[in-house]
């Protein structure tokens, strides 16, 4: 004799109890106890949640009303817009002040490059160009020294055209100083 076992795995959500339930008494329904003619197994479907202990709880109603449980309880409500927004409501919500760009005040003219900057901020354009000659400077200290670990114990120090270094190792370099 062949035994039926139904094995279900839930995601622990509210509206989940209702929907077991219903499907629980349909089960119970179709697998009756007593057929004719065999004997009745010494138990029934096995049902199997992945949850809290709550859906482990029989769904027979011990109340004694027979009503058959409401659509609501089987159904998973979603979030849906009840009526629909009028163009006013839209356009006052889009064109918000508060979500507008703002316009920018503070947009200067770099006296080094001529490039539009923000105040009190470094040009991107002189900052690349210094970022690349700090590159090349960095480059060819490696070259003097010879590597990483293989430094000279007086430090080398990079002049600007225009000042005087007291350093005993120098190195010359071809750059100007910048105004910053």
């Amino acid at each position: 004799m062949a035994l039926a076992m139904l094995v279900l795995v839930v995601p622990p959500w509210p509206a989940a109890r209702g929907l077991l339930r219903n499907y629980w008494e349909r089960l119970l329904r179709k697998f009756p106890q007593n057929r004719p003619g065999f004997p009745s197994p010494p138990w029934g479907p096995a049902l199997a949640v992945q949850g809290p202990a709550i859906f482990t709880e029989p769904a027979n109603d011990t109340s004694g009303s027979k009503e058959n449980s409401s659509l609501l309880d089987s159904i998973f409500w979603m979030a849906a817009p009840k009526s629909r927004r009028t163009i006013e409501v839209n356009r006052c919500r889009r064109r918000n002040p508060q979500k507008l760009i703002k316009v920018k005040n503070n947009i200067d003219v770099c006296p080094e490059c001529g490039h539009l900057k923000q105040k009190h901020v470094l040009c991107a354009y002189c900052y690349e160009k210094v970022r690349k000659e700090t590159a090349e400077i960095r480059r060819q200290i490696g070259k003097q020294e010879g590597g990483p670990f293989k430094a000279p114990t007086i430090e080398t120090v990079v002049p600007w055209f225009g000042r005087e270094t007291i350093s005993k190792d120098v190195s010359r370099f071809h750059s100007t100083l910048k105004m910053w």
